[in-house]
């Protein structure tokens, strides 16, 4: 029974004699690892050959086969080698760990630049370029082969989809500088809802200038924002995100599949909303739990409703401490919560100090849901 998963990046290994011992080491059962990607810059402080790489663009990590693809293609990366995920995850395997494919799909500022009219665009016109709209044919097709190249390539034991549904005002991916407006959860939500000429149409006339009176005015609801539209705005929102996963989850077969998801019907980013249904046989549902117990808690409590295996994305970075009799509290109140697994966050990025806290964590968490 898997409990743990690891995450890391195909240069976390590639390259580093001892790294699959350190992150088998930690006693997960499973490994993440990054088959298609976002921008990142990214430390590695044990590598013998660098400390940092910069991946300057999402990028697919096996061999990029432009004829399976339509008008959206993936690029391939110039800072690590050739074919790295299936080089890493062979290397993971031989070690007897199960590799999952992490996929991310929707975000991908160099394809948005040169496809803009696929992005998201907020009710104002402003474009989000690091943001493909599912809602698009095209943006559908490029996630499906992009999943369809994963299974076949990579071989993994399972996916983990991320950013399965549009994207939205926040996870730009580029040095932030909307802090300063104060604007709410609420409003940021609002900012969210996609007006591509796609998605535009399927709303009720009037939708975006009552988006537009609600992040001025400061709506204390989404629904408030919207009135009587707020029904079918909601339907389209979530229908987009459930006609992506079935799409792209139908073809897995006995792939375990695991996807990145929020119960909140305004939810977007890299945890799309499963409200009114999921709409694919999924194995895991994984949630964010960054933000703390006392956010993600009712989270998962939401989340469980679903009546599916649940998973908490759990943080061993900063701003948490490198404790790991914290970070197994934390955890143990998310497995009270009822989470069955945990998605670890990010075995290739920690320190030593946040490795022995992480293996700590893990081993206590397991032997909690074990035992």
């Amino acid at each position: 029974m898997v409990t743990t998963v690891a995450h890391v990046y195909p240069w976390d290994i590639v390259g580093d004699p001892t790294a699959v011992q350190r992150v088998s080491g930690l006693g997960v059962d499973a490994v993440a690892l990054a088959a298609a990607y976002h921008t990142v810059r990214a430390a590695t402080p044990f590598h013998p050959d660098h400390r940092l790489v910069d991946a300057r663009h999402a990028a697919f990590y096996l061999p990029v086969r432009r004829e399976e693809f339509g008008r959206l293609v993936p690029l391939e990366p110039s800072w690590v080698e050739p074919d790295s995920y299936r080089r890493a995850s062979d290397a993971l395997k031989a070690a007897g760990l199960p590799v999952y494919a992490w996929t991310v799909l929707t975000h991908s500022s160099v394809l948005g630049d040169a496809h803009p009219d696929l992005v998201v665009r907020n009710a104002f016109g402003d474009a989000y370029p690091y943001a493909l709209c599912p809602a698009q044919p095209d943006v559908v097709e490029y996630a499906r082969a992009l999943v369809s190249e994963v299974l076949e390539l990579g071989q993994p034991d399972g996916v983990v989809l991320e950013a399965c549904g549009p994207l939205g005002f926040v996870h730009g991916g580029h040095h932030e500088k909307t802090d300063g407006t104060d604007w709410t959860p609420v409003q940021q939500k609002l900012l969210s809802l996609c007006f591509c000429p796609v998605c535009a149409e399927r709303y009720p006339e009037g939708t975006a200038e009552a988006v537009r009176a609600g992040v001025d005015g400061g709506a204390t609801s989404v629904e408030e924002a919207l009135g009587e539209s707020a029904p079918a705005v909601r339907a389209v929102r979530t229908a987009v995100s459930r006609d992506l996963r079935r799409e792209l989850v139908a073809p897995a077969g006995d792939v375990r599949v695991v996807v990145h998801a929020t119960a909140d019907p305004w939810g977007t980013g890299p945890f799309a909303t499963v409200a009114d249904g999921i709409g694919a046989d999924v194995d895991v549902l994984t949630l964010t739990c960054w933000p703390g117990p006392e956010v993600a808690v009712p989270a998962i409590e939401a989340l469980r409703a679903f009546d599916v295996r649940t998973a908490a994305y759990v943080l061993g970075l900063p701003p948490r401490a490198a404790d790991g009799d914290a970070l197994l509290a934390e955890w143990l109140a998310y497995a009270k919560a009822g989470v069955e697994e945990f998605h670890v966050y990010h075995a290739g990025l920690a320190s030593a100090a946040r490795l022995d806290a992480l293996r700590h964590a893990v081993h206590g968490v397991r032997d909690h849901l074990n035992g």
